[in-house]
C-alpha cells in the first residue's frame, strides 16, 4: 500500500485537501506537525500525530515536529470552550525541553538520512518579530472575514464569554509557523486533528498569498469511545506517556481495558503491525471474545513503544498479581514503588505497626480493620481457606499476623474470597 492508502486503512484520514496524495506520490515530502506544550508531557492522545509523523518517515518523507513554544504562550483556542490559562515563559521552556526529549524516542533522528526527522520551536522565529512587522507582513494578507468563518472563531463568539483578541490571532500566528517552514525548510505539508482544519488551511493560504507558492494538508479523526466516554481519560485525569506521570503498568492496564469495538478501531490507529497481521488478530479475537486476544495485543504493542519491552513484561507479570493465586513469589519480589502502582486503587487500612511486632490475633485482626464484620464471619472464612495473605492461602494452624510477615517492612494484601483485596499498610 501507498502511505495514504494505508492511512486510509487505518481510519487516520478525515479531511484531506485536493493534490496532497499526488504530492505524496511525486517526491520526498517534508510535512510537519505541531505539539502543544502546554504540560511537561505528551499524552496518549499525542500518539496519534506521532505515528502519522512515524508513517510518513517510514515511506520515506521527511518528518518535522513543531514544538510551539511562541503558539503555546497564545493558547490554541480549536476545541475549547472557554479561554486557557496563558503559560509563564519559563513553564513553557521547560515544558518544551520535556515533549522535545519525547518525540526524539519515536522518530529516528540519524542526520545523515535525507529524510532524518527534526525538532522546530516556533518560538526561535517569532521572538524577534515586533507587532507592527506581524501585522504588516501576515495580518494584511488575511481577511477578518475568513478568519470569522472559521468553525473554532463562530464557536467561541457564540459563547457568552466571547473570544479574546489574543485566542482570536492564534489562526494567524499558527498560519505563519506553516508560512516559515515553507520558506525556510521547504515543508509542503501540514497534519493535524481534524480540530485543526481552520488552522491548517489559514497557513496553505497565506503561503499562496504571500510567497505564490502550494501547500498541502490532511487531517484525522479526533479519536473516540465507543461508549462515548472521553479518549484517554480515567478516573485520575490523563493518560501520559511519562512513566513519573502514567506509570508503565497502569498504562498497560488503560489499553487492556479498552472494549472490543474500541480495540478493534485502536490496534489499527495505534499500532504499526502490518495489515495481515490486525485481520487475523480480529479473526482470533471473534472467535474467542473471552480471550480479549486483541486487547492484550494492543496494550503490549503500546507499551514496547512508549516505554520498553522490560516495562512490558513487568505490567505482564504484575497483572496477575490480582488475577492469578500462583504469585506470591512475585508479589515478594516487587519494590515498593511496583508495589504501590500495582495495588493502586485497593481499599488501603492504615494500622499502628507496634500491633503487629508482637503479633495480632488473625480474627481479630481481620475484624477490628473492618475487612469483616464480625469475629464470626471471619472466622469462618479463615476456617474454609478463604483468606490469603500476600497471596498465600492461610491455613488454620496459622493464628497471628506478625511483622515478619509484612511486604518491604510495611505492607500486607490481604485477600477475601477470590475478589476481595484489602492492602493493610503498617506505619
Amino acid at each position: 500500500m501507498t502511505l495514504m492508502e494505508e492511512l486510509q486503512w487505518r481510519g487516520l484520514i478525515q479531511d484531506i485537501m485536493p493534490g496532497t496524495i499526488e504530492q505524496l506520490n511525486k517526491e520526498m515530502t517534508s510535512a510537519y506537525i505541531g505539539f502543544d506544550p502546554t504540560a511537561d508531557s505528551l499524552h496518549i492522545g499525542s500518539l496519534v500525530p506521532i505515528l502519522l509523523l512515524v508513517h510518513l518517515q517510514k515511506a520515506g518523507h521527511k518528518p518535522y515536529a513543531l514544538v510551539g513554544g511562541a503558539t503555546g504562550m497564545v493558547g490554541d483556542p480549536s476545541g475549547k470552550s472557554e479561554e486557557r490559562n496563558l503559560l509563564s515563559e519559563e513553564v513553557l521552556l521547560h515544558n518544551v525541553q520535556c515533549v522535545k526529549k519525547q518525540l526524539e524516542k519515536f522518530l529516528d533522528f540519524d542526520a545523515s538520512k535525507p529524510n532524518a526527522a527534526e525538532i522546530v520551536n516556533n518560538y526561535d522565529w517569532f521572538k524577534n518579530m515586533s507587532f507592527l512587522q506581524f501585522i504588516r507582513d501576515v495580518g494584511k494578507h488575511i481577511t477578518v472575514n475568513y478568519m470569522m468563518a472559521k468553525d473554532s472563531v463562530k464557536k467561541r463568539l457564540e459563547n457568552e464569554n466571547g473570544m479574546s483578541f489574543t485566542e482570536f490571532t492564534y489562526q494567524l500566528v499558527q498560519g505563519y509557523d506553516f508560512y516559515w517552514l515553507y520558506t525556510n525548510k521547504n515543508c509542503k505539508l501540514q497534519m493535524g486533528g481534524s480540530d485543526q482544519w481552520g488552522n491548517i488551511v489559514t497557513g496553505t493560504e497565506l503561503i499562496r498569498k504571500k510567497a505564490g507558492g502550494e501547500a498541502f494538508a490532511f487531517t484525522c479523526p479526533l479519536i473516540t469511545k465507543a461508549d462515548g466516554g472521553k479518549f484517554g481519560k480515567t478516573e485520575k485525569g490523563n493518560v501520559w506517556l511519562d512513566a513519573q506521570k502514567t506509570s508503565p503498568y497502569q498504562f498497560y492496564q488503560f489499553w487492556l481495558n479498552a472494549s472490543d469495538e474500541d480495540a478493534k478501531k485502536w490496534i489499527k490507529i495505534f499500532t504499526l503491525l502490518p495489515k495481515e497481521t490486525i485481520e487475523t488478530l480480529v479473526e482470533q479475537h471473534d472467535a474467542a471474545p473471552h480471550e480479549r486476544i486483541l486487547q492484550k495485543k494492543l496494550a503490549e504493542s503500546l507499551t514496547i513503544f512508549v516505554h520498553s519491552k522490560a516495562d512490558f513484561e513487568f505490567a505482564l507479570q504484575a497483572s496477575e498479581i490480582l488475577f492469578n493465586n500462583e504469585t506470591a513469589d512475585i508479589l515478594s519480589s516487587l519494590n515498593e514503588q511496583q508495589l504501590l502502582q500495582v495495588l493502586e486503587g485497593v481499599p488501603t487500612i492504615h494500622v499502628e505497626k507496634s500491633q503487629l511486632d508482637n503479633g495480632s490475633d488473625l480474627v481479630n485482626f481481620l475484624t477490628e480493620t473492618g475487612i469483616f464484620p464480625s469475629k464470626s464471619e471471619a472466622r469462618k472464612m479463615w476456617q474454609n481457606g478463604g483468606i490469603r495473605i500476600n497471596k498465600k492461602k492461610v491455613e488454620t494452624n496459622y493464628t497471628h499476623i506478625t511483622s515478619n510477615d509484612l511486604l518491604q517492612d510495611k505492607y500486607l494484601l490481604i485477600q477475601k474470597g477470590k475478589k476481595n483485596y484489602y492492602l493493610i499498610v503498617a506505619n
